[in-house]
Parts: C-alpha cells; structure tokens; sequence
C-alpha cells in the first residue's frame, strides 16, 4: 500500500508565522514560495532534505516536539527549514519545526556561540 504524504506545522504558531508570510511584501513573499516548493518537493520525496545526525539535535526539539528523526531542507538565500517525519498508519506526515536564516540556523545547531 502506498501512503499518501502531507505537509503540516508543529504547532499553531508556526502556522501563523506562514500564513503571515503570505501577506508579506519582498523577501517575506519570496520565503513563503520558497517554503510552499519545499512542501511540494516534501509531498513527493518525504526524504528530499538532509538528515541531521542524532549528536546535532537541538535539545529544544526533543523536548518540545518528542522528535526522533530530525531533517533539513536548505532554501534559497541561506535559509534553512528542519522537519521531522511521522510515520501514520495510512500517510506519512513530514512536520515543518521552523525555518531560519543561515546566521540563526548555525547558532540553533551550536556551530557559533
């Protein structure tokens, strides 16, 4: 049997932080249709990003999350997005976590201070 595969947020909050970027104007537009090809490339091949090594976890999402598998998918202009992937009896469901710019992406996996 194939799963089908859907793309949603960790929570209501990064919902709203996508749904704000719809409405914004410049780089904000260009971050929300770069994030909606990421989903679309998520719908088709869940495992498209790079999976990140257990040891570079941020401690925040085990806790806030329970996550156990841990993904990246770079955008364009140094952007990055994390995922995680549930495994559904009928789908599988690849959870957008958050997205950042490259500066915040490397201070949240601890490569700066």
């Amino acid at each position: 049997m194939h799963r089908k595969i859907e793309v949603g947020f960790a929570d209501q909050g990064i919902s709203d932080a996508f749904d704000a970027l719809k409405h914004g104007k410049g780089a904000e537009q260009e971050l929300y249709e770069s994030l909606n090809k990421a989903f679309d490339e998520l719908k088709m091949d869940p495992l498209c990003g790079i999976k990140v090594p257990r040891k570079l976890w941020p401690k925040e999402y085990v806790k806030k999350y329970g996550i156990d598998n841990l993904w990246k998918y770079n955008l364009p202009r140094g952007w990055r997005m994390t995922y995680t992937l549930r495994m559904e009896e009928v789908c599988i469901l690849a959870v957008a976590l958050e997205w950042m710019d490259h500066k915040d992406y490397e201070r949240r996996f601890g490569y700066r201070g």
